[in-house]
């Protein structure tokens, strides 16, 4: 008797503390949006917890997570309660699941015929879309399936979200229900952007179209290449569907993307032939997936078979394995940014992983490995965040002798005070001639981007660091070729080459310069926006944050961090000394409006130019009086395509835009 109230006090024990690690990723997940581990990893916690309640029925209570389907909503949005919820979907992992599934399915309708509709499982963002006699009204976060958050302005900057229905006769009501996501075009666009501008990436494209969505500023989430796809209806008056299938068509006709891998299928067979071969699409897509869903074709099906308390039973999602390899972490070290984030990195065991070798991997920030529990000497689960930047999702086997790792006091480079971001996650040096910001600034300075300095690279700013010869951006115009010669492995003519192109970089537009401060959230694009607003770097630094905001690409927290840069006592002693040794400092002359071969014309440049980096065409356009859009539209006159393009091509295609190779562009310019 002892053995089995012990066995029940542990069992309670353990599934109180599931409890608690799932609401924790609840809440991560649905209200921060900051994820901390994979789909997978969250699935298997739920499953396990599902198991545990099934043995100790007794010990299941109504606010279990297994009761319910998310989170509470952002309180930062007002809140929007859907008039039919938005449940989520049971998950399966295997073949036997989903013949359990079907046999699930037709025990509950015996004797009539059965078909099914399996679509991808695109991994975005949730959302629901209001449209009143054919006009979107409002748009709404999943939430936590009852309540959502008014995300409506936000929405209404998506060109994939029709503002109104392609219909003549169009229903009095529809709820059109569908996922926002980030292509990875898009999201290795934003996280180098957000690179340029000195702040933390985005972990994966479903984390990054997530905060995206939810920013407080639309101008800013219109930037981010967010898409929608349509998979389902809620309210809807004066149309009526008959079947799934017939609903995507209908969305597709009113003007909805549906995604084109749908098919109809007559059994269950057909369905896991399919999973066989959609899982290979996963290499392949220019968007995140993470698995197919399954759902009983006829709607009327769907409503007998009901739901339980968490999910419908007439649908399901198989998920596809994500590709993982085992290593050992050797060690955690950190790097330091030009703004100061230190960033903890793995380096690991080489391993195999989608198709490179992979020896390094990131972990975001202390907060993730305190609650990931990771050690050095641990062996650990990688995979690809988003199919581009490996990540360490989990520990597989702890080291005996492994030690959890303490947040940084000091910098590891300069030894100087570290502090953390208020209500944030990273930790930055304090220190701002700390050697290694130093050394990220000059690199990035002289990047192509920036003020393009050939030959500076980061060998050669190493040395200068490291010998005095350069403390910050404005001693690079001090630089002698004499002194120059004498650093290791640099001969006189080396030497007066480096010089030449210090030299030739003074005469670099203003957008180039500010683009080289490093200033944290301004990268190329507003960069040229600011040069283009103000003309001179005097006008700028004067600006306030209310002027600032009056930009429509520039935001509060934006505009804050301008005005905080230009106030700095050290910011206005480098800007004089680059002033003194003849840095431009003024926008140069563009041609009148109406002048120039490109007058009038705007142009969206998409994939890789064989001669122009992305600022150097856009600042081409504009000197020809043309306008550079960062997404295509019935008023784009050219697309400029480059290699691999990507879905703008398609979409100029379907818009009839006239699309022009790099050659063709330099013979319309000339």
């Amino acid at each position: 008797m002892g053995k089995k109230k012990a066995g029940a006090r542990d069992a309670a024990q353990e599934i109180q503390k599931l409890r608690e690690t799932i609401r924790y990723h609840d809440r991560k997940y649905y209200v921060e949006d900051a994820p901390e581990i994979s789909d997978h990893e969250y699935d298997l916690l739920i499953k396990e917890l599902e198991d545990l309640e099934k043995k100790h029925p007794d010990l299941v209570t109504p606010d279990s997570p297994t009761q319910r389907v998310g989170g509470g909503p952002l309180k930062a949005f007002a809140q929007v309660r859907h008039e039919i919820p938005m449940t989520s979907i049971s998950n399966t992992y295997s073949h036997k699941e989903l013949e359990e599934f079907d046999a699930r399915v037709r025990r509950l309708l015996p004797g009539e015929e059965i078909e099914y509709v399996a679509e991808l499982k695109i991994d975005g963002l949730a959302v629901a879309l209001m449209y009143e006699g054919g006009r979107f009204v409002q748009g709404a976060t999943r939430g936590d399936g009852t309540v959502g958050e008014d995300v409506t302005a936000n929405l209404r900057t998506l060109r994939s979200i029709p503002s109104r229905l392609d219909a003549l006769d169009p229903p009095a009501r529809l709820e059109v229900r569908g996922e926002v996501y980030m292509s990875f075009e898009s999201f290795r666009r934003c996280n180098e952007e957000r690179e340029e501008a000195g702040e933390p990436q985005f972990a994966n494209p479903r984390n990054a179209a997530a905060g995206s969505l939810k920013l407080l500023d639309p101008r800013i989430t219109a930037t981010r290449g967010l898409r929608f796809f349509g998979y389902a209806v809620g309210v809807h008056e004066g149309i009526e569907f008959q079947t799934q299938f017939e609903l995507l068509e209908s969305l597709a006709r009113l003007g909805f993307p549906v995604n084109p891998h749908r098919k109809l299928c007559k059994s269950i067979g057909e369905i896991i032939a399919l999973t066989k071969e959609w899982a290979g699409l996963m290499h392949k897509m220019k968007y995140q997936l993470d698995g197919m869903v399954i759902k009983v074709n006829s709607l009327d099906r769907q409503r007998r078979l009901g739901a339980t308390s968490k999910a419908p039973r007439g649908m399901v999602a198989f998920k596809f394995q994500p590709e993982e390899a085992v290593t050992k972490l050797l060690r955690i070290d950190l790097q330091v940014g030009k703004t100061g984030v230190l960033t903890p990195v793995a380096r690991l065991a080489p391993v195999k992983l989608a198709g490179t070798t992979v020896q390094n991997a990131t972990l975001h920030n202390f907060d993730e490995i305190a609650r990931k529990g990771i050690r050095e000497g641990d062996e650990v689960v990688i995979e690809k965040a988003g199919e581009i930047i490996p990540q360490v999702v989990s520990v597989k086997k702890h080291s005996p002798s492994g030690k959890p790792p303490q947040p940084p006091k000091k910098c590891p480079v300069c030894g100087g005070p570290v502090e953390k971001d208020a209500g944030g996650v990273y930790y930055r040096c304090q220190y701002p001639l700390c050697p290694a910001q130093v050394k990220q600034r000059i690199r990035y300075f002289a990047t192509r981007a920036a003020m393009d300095i050939e030959g500076l690279g980061p060998a050669l700013v190493e040395q200068l660091v490291d010998a005095g010869l350069v403390k910050d951006i404005a001693d690079l115009y001090a630089l002698k070729p004499q002194r120059l010669a004498e650093l290791e492995r640099m001969g006189v003519k080396s030497a007066e080459n480096i010089c030449r192109e210090i030299e030739k970089s003074k005469e670099r537009d203003l957008n180039r310069l500010i683009t080289a401060l490093g200033i944290r959230q301004v990268g190329t694009h507003a960069a040229g926006v600011l040069a283009r607003r103000f003309g001179t770097m005097e006008k700028l630094a004067a600006s306030g944050v209310e002027e600032l905001t009056l930009i429509p690409e520039v935001g509060e927290i934006t505009a804050k961090n301008i005005a905080d840069f230009f106030a700095r006592a050290e910011t206005k002693k480098v800007l004089k000394r680059l002033a003194d040794a003849g840095v431009n400092m003024k926008s140069l002359a563009e041609p009148p409006r109406g002048v120039g071969t490109l007058a009038g014309k705007t142009l969206v440049v998409t994939g890789t130019l064989k001669n122009y980096s992305r600022p150097e065409i856009e600042e081409k356009i504009a000197s020809l009086g043309g306008r550079a859009a960062s997404s295509v539209s019935r008023k784009t006159d050219y697309l400029l395509a480059g290699e691999s393009p990507g879905s703008k091509l398609d979409k100029a295609r379907k818009l009839g835009v006239k699309v022009i190779s790099e050659e063709e562009f330099d013979k319309l310019v000339r």
